[in-house]
């Protein structure tokens, strides 16, 4: 079955040329030209990925995300903008983009990212992750370890569900950024090793093994 992939695009010559590369390659494609039929076509034509554009009338790119995520939608979402700054490129990604590009961009560029994401989410299709007794739920962001409610913040829970969702593969630290905290941030990279701590106090709270254990110089890996 073809993927769905909704255009959220005010520039119709933009929004068409993109449409036809996509029905080329093989997508169902959908096209909306402002942001309050962007949103609506989302949740009622539940596609596969968007390409969401920043400017918008009626909704903004961003303010779409964060409304689409807020609902619980995981749907990736690449953003297009010819907004550059890092500022810009931050608030993309905090509200919700699961990617970024900066028009003008390749086409071919573009259906990497697209043929990328899509991949990653079909990976994750199932739920539940679980490792020995540790159990993450995706949907209901809940984390067990045994019978044991383990409450974490949002990015305590994004770095557990890489290492879970990538069992006795080792992860570089670089990788380890670049996924959870995003190819453009700009603070300290010691906010890995600080956020290792945290989970592991957590889930060795009651005395129970180490799962997440560090390969020195490297990164680390989900085992026993």
């Amino acid at each position: 079955m073809s993927s769905r992939i909704l255009i959220v695009e005010d520039e119709v010559k933009l929004a068409h040329f993109i449409e036809l590369e996509l029905k080329y390659e093989g997508y169902e494609v959908t096209v909306a030209n402002d942001g309050f039929s962007g949103i609506a076509s989302a949740r009622e034509s539940n596609p596969d990925l968007i390409i969401l554009d920043w400017m918008l009338p009626g909704i903004s790119g961003p303010e779409i995300c964060r409304r689409l995520r807020n609902t619980g939608s995981k749907v990736p979402i690449v953003m297009l903008t010819a907004k550059d700054e890092v500022s810009d490129r931050v608030t993309g990604l905090d509200a919700g983009a699961d990617d970024y590009l900066v028009k003008p961009f390749s086409i071919e560029e573009l259906l990497a990212r697209i043929r990328a994401h899509l991949r990653r989410s079909v990976g994750e299709d199932t739920d539940i992750l679980q490792f020995t007794d540790l159990r993450l739920n995706r949907s209901t962001r809940e984390v067990y370890r045994g019978d044991r409610f383990i409450e974490l913040t949002a990015k305590e829970f994004d770095l557990l569900e890489y290492l879970i969702s990538h069992p006795r593969q080792v992860l570089t630290r670089d990788r380890i950024l670049e996924t959870v905290w995003g190819y453009d941030f700009m603070g300290d990279s010691n906010i890995i090793e600080v956020y290792i701590r945290y989970l592991r106090l957590k889930l060795e709270a009651d005395g129970e093994k180490r799962l997440i254990q560090t390969v020195r110089g490297v990164g680390y890996v989900m085992r026993e």
